[in-house]
């Protein structure tokens, strides 16, 4: 299909994204994340094809990232740009919340002049999606008493439960490269823990990814030490998801097992539920010195486990030996940027620019969130910015 047949097919789906906050996959209908993957397919082809979707003349984006991050963080401001919302970056530490000042206070301050709001908050176990939360809260109550024109909408960007845009990107990578979502159906994805020099790394890709692909009929291999399980409840969710999808969820704990006739694998630390507790209680009390304690334990345990790298050996007993390799990056590469890590240099390398394409989707996933949450009939919006046909570079 064409651009503008892409769109008419785009108004066929009844979602019900306008006016909603994007914090779970699995909060969303199948028809909601189709239309969210369709509408990043659209806004693709609109840059590939000179086309600017820009549909804010003013208007800010606000940035929260409570964590470090590069590409989360340059594409939800390049999904902003690309629409035409300018982006603000909200810094704790020279804010007045370093002073006290509540979220309700802090939502609505941001907020007078806004659109959309981008928070990461992966940190603390049993808080990031409760944070989210709280402010949207906070919004509502603005714009009821009429303190706010809009109420922005809420964008997930990583959180302690999920990384929805994270996984819709993924999502929008397998859809390409296996021609359709419903080529995808009866495929093998593996979701493994992979060894790591680091310790803290949030549980939300891993159930990010079991959360979402467990919707579209996979068969899904999920692989860790005795002991670095993930939150139980987004576990057995996966698992109905799979059932009612026609496919499948199965917990192993040996890597070379899990990977034979993969078609996709995904191999990535995480730190075990049962230390996320502990670290959050710790953090929480600013306990430094439990924090470093909690560290070196984790690092003795993690390395016991060395022998959980994805290498040839490992992509040996694969699909053609050749199964798709994913990351959400970075990742940590065995004789590149640590000694050992999640992958071996060789293997990583084979499949490095497959992964580079795979982050390339998620401004468009970002853009696509927030144009369905700010627009009703995002098909006809679209189709105004074909017909309008307002070149992004030259005349």
């Amino acid at each position: 299909m064409n651009t503008k047949e892409k769109i008419e097919a785009l108004g066929q789906l009844k979602s019900a994204l306008y006016k909603k906050d994007f914090l779970l996959t699995w909060e969303k209908s199948e028809t909601d994340l189709r239309a969210i993957l369709e509408v990043a397919g659209i806004l693709k082809d609109m840059r590939a094809q000179n086309i600017s979707p820009r549909l804010f003349d003013s208007g800010l984006a606000i940035s929260n990232f409570r964590d470090n991050s590069t590409r989360t963080r340059f594409s939800f401001a390049s999904a902003s740009n690309m629409l035409g919302m300018a982006v603000q970056d909200l810094d704790e530490e020279k804010s007045q919340i370093a002073h006290g000042e509540t979220v309700r206070e802090t939502a609505n301050m941001i907020s007078f002049m806004s659109d959309m709001i981008g928070i990461r908050d992966d940190m603390f176990l049993g808080e990031g999606n409760k944070y989210m939360r709280e402010v949207g809260k906070a919004l509502d109550e603005g714009f009821e008493k009429g303190v706010l024109p809009v109420r922005p909408g809420i964008v997930n960007l990583q959180c302690d439960i999920d990384h929805p845009t994270q996984s819709m990107a993924d999502l929008m990578h397998l859809q390409a490269q296996f021609g359709s979502l419903e080529n995808l159906k009866g495929k093998k994805i593996v979701m493994s823990w992979a060894y790591s020099p680091s310790y803290g790394k949030p549980l939300s890709v891993p159930q990010g990814i079991i959360g979402l692909m467990s919707r579209f009929g996979m068969n899904i291999e999920l692989a860790y030490p005795e002991g670095y399980g993930l939150i139980p409840e987004v576990v057995e969710l996966a698992k109905k998801n799979a059932v009612q999808s026609g496919g499948s969820l199965n917990v192993s704990h040996n890597m070379t097992d899990a990977m034979k006739d993969a078609d996709i694998v995904y191999p990535k630390s995480w730190a075990p539920f049962h230390i996320m507790q502990q670290r959050t209680a710790l953090l929480k009390n600013a306990d430094k010195a439990g924090l470093k304690d909690l560290e070196q334990v984790c690092l003795a345990n993690n390395a016991k486990f060395k022998d959980w790298e994805y290498d040839a050996a490992k992509m040996k007993v694969t699909k053609n030996q050749d199964a798709l390799y994913m990351h959400c990056l970075p990742a940590d590469i065995s004789g590149v940027s640590c000694k050992e890590g999640e992958v071996n240099g060789d293997v990583f390398e084979k499949y490095r620019i497959k992964t580079y394409l795979e982050a390339g989707y998620k401004p468009y996933i970002i853009a696509a969130m927030m144009l369905t949450n700010r627009f009703e009939n995002p098909s006809e919006v679209l189709m105004g910015l074909m017909n309008r046909n307002r070149k992004r570079v030259g005349v």
